[in-house]
């Protein structure tokens, strides 16, 4: 079970798939595409497939749906792939999709919006989709009391890793002379391909050390019926565990504010603080950079205390979070609160999978498919707390109110939290407490 290589080399996927989400999603890709359809549209209104659309609206839309996908799919996917052992096969065919998407993403100039969405799309679905079936493998490799240890150094590498990519990526876009250029919009796409070629590249050292499991053959005519059938059979033991219940709950009330506050602390920024492009990003590393020290100390909080009581401690640092910026105004007091973000944004994640996997039946082979509750939960909060930000923001003129808004989410989390009777130490089939 505890097998040193196979660790090393799960935690690697983080290195591997982290530059998707600070490169593509958190920095470099919004602010070209914001620039590019500026410049190819003379102005925010883009033209996409014969309808028109606000740019970041449209980008925004984009994501959602690759979410929805997602959301819907991967229940009947991880059911499969329990079933028959291929975790590891469906994991590499979403890496592929995702890292050749973020490379096709070279191609947009502008104009070509329906490319840049697409991709967009389709490396969201397999940056998300790979996911799935990455975390399904943490209760495989090692046991429950190494789970918050070794999710957190995957999630460190992750940082570590994207840090990299970005800060050299950063570096060549903002010197253009050095390859001889006068504009920086080259070297920006260029800094895509960079993003597919690190993931699929480093990804190859966790296919390689993962170990692909012998299942049942599956016939082609029954794929859909055995993919059903083995998540109607993780869905009745969801039924007969109360705590697992809870904890999903709680996740989710708490992964609405988590989740919004990543997508958009840079738009907050960017509103209400009049913060500029480079401002922005040095928030970016900001979070990143103390995220890798915050899963460690959480890690370490929870070996001495509990899960429970880290999660909780968190909890309450996110609910300061959410009132400390409503008060914000300065670009000093915006980094402090990238600080604080980063601390407990490398603590919450790392440490709500590996308690999650320790709330899994030990004895259970379907791996897949209870991470598939986990991812589905975390989309689903995405979506409503993404959706409940721009909203309250719509009827009240003001980002600050939606932050007040996201403060509740998380106190709501920790009450239903607070009645959880996480067992930590064992794994049985039902976790009553």
């Amino acid at each position: 079970m505890q097998n040193k290589k196979s660790i090393n080399a799960w935690c690697m996927y983080d290195w591997a798939n982290s530059v998707y989400s600070l490169v593509i999603k958190s920095s470099i890709f919004p602010v070209f595409y914001n620039t590019a359809t500026l410049k190819a549209f003379d102005g925010e209104i883009v033209n996409f497939f014969g309808f028109e659309f606000i740019n970041t609206a449209l980008y925004s839309f984009a994501i959602a749906f690759s979410f929805l996908v997602i959301a819907i799919l991967s229940p009947f996917l991880s059911g499969i792939a329990d079933y028959t052992d291929s975790k590891k096969s469906f994991m590499k065919f979403f890496t592929y999709m995702g890292a050749l998407s973020c490379m096709g993403l070279f191609f947009f100039t502008g104009k070509n919006i329906e490319w840049a969405i697409i991709c967009s799309i389709f490396a969201s679905i397999g940056y998300t989709g790979s996911l799935v079936f990455y975390n399904s493998f943490l209760p495989v490799i090692t046991t429950p009391d190494q789970f918050d240890r070794v999710s957190a150094k995957g999630f460190s590498l992750g940082y570590v890793g994207s840090l990299i990519l970005l800060i050299i990526n950063l570096v060549c876009i903002s010197n253009p002379s050095w390859f001889g250029l006068e504009q920086t919009g080259i070297i920006a796409r260029i800094s895509f391909l960079t993003v597919g070629l690190w993931w699929l590249g480093f990804a190859q050292i966790t296919f390689r050390g993962l170990k692909a499991e012998k299942g049942h053959p599956l016939q082609n005519e029954h794929w859909l019926l055995k993919g059903y059938k083995e998540l109607l059979n993780v869905v009745n033991l969801v039924r007969q565990m109360p705590i697992l219940k809870t904890y999903l709950v709680s996740f989710f009330f708490y992964s609405m504010g988590v989740q919004t506050v990543m997508y958009m602390a840079a738009s907050f920024g960017s509103k209400e603080l009049n913060l500029p492009g480079p401002k922005l990003i040095m928030t970016v590393l900001i979070i990143n950079a103390v995220a890798i020290a915050g899963a460690y100390f959480f890690a370490w909080y929870s070996k001495k205390y509990s899960n429970k009581a880290s999660l909780l401690f968190m909890l309450i640092i996110w609910v300061g979070i959410c009132i400390y910026a409503y008060f914000v105004y300065t670009d000093y007091q915006f980094y402090i609160l990238a600080f604080v973000v980063g601390l407990v944004m490398g603590g919450i994640q790392s440490l709500s999978r590996s308690t999650y996997s320790k709330l899994i039946p030990r004895e259970t082979h379907d791996h897949a498919s209870f991470f598939s509750f986990y991812d589905v939960t975390e989309k689903i909060a995405v979506v409503i707390g993404t959706l409940s930000y721009g909203l309250i923001e719509e009827l009240t003129g003001s980002m600050r109110n939606s932050t007040i808004a996201l403060g509740f989410f998380f106190l709501i989390g920790i009450i239903i939290l607070s009645f959880a009777k996480l067992n930590e130490k064992t794994n049985k089939k039902v976790l009553a407490g």
